[in-house]
């Protein structure tokens, strides 16, 4: 799978561009980029920035960052494989975060907002 660095670590443990949001923003499922480390929130959530960093990097793989999950996604191929490249811990989100996340930016009819 050319295309992924398996030594970077993932930016953190949610997603970085809905924690620097100007207000902060919230997510359903996280994606690491396997390049970069960048981790964006799924296109089931409502700012898709796993998708939009794929977009602005050509990043193409991204992993699940779900605890217990260890496909990627290549966008480019649009192809779904079951495992690849152990990647550098962490390799998911802390369990305890719970999903969706973070808790107190979650609004109470969150369900309205994920994309289908």
């Amino acid at each position: 799978m050319e295309g992924i660095d398996p030594e970077v670590p993932p930016s953190g443990p949610g997603c970085a561009d809905c924690a620097s949001a100007d207000p902060p923003g919230w997510w359903f499922h996280l994606r690491r980029c396997g390049q970069c480390g960048h981790v964006g929130c799924c296109d089931s959530s409502p700012s898709q920035h796993a998708s939009a960093h794929h977009a602005a990097t050509g990043h193409r793989f991204v992993r699940s960052f779900e605890p217990g999950e260890e496909w990627f996604w290549d966008y480019d191929e649009q192809v779904l494989y079951d495992q690849g490249p152990e990647l550098v811990a962490p390799v998911s989100r802390p369990p305890e975060q719970g999903a969706p996340a973070p808790a107190d930016r979650v609004p109470a009819d969150w369900k309205r907002h994920l994309h289908r």
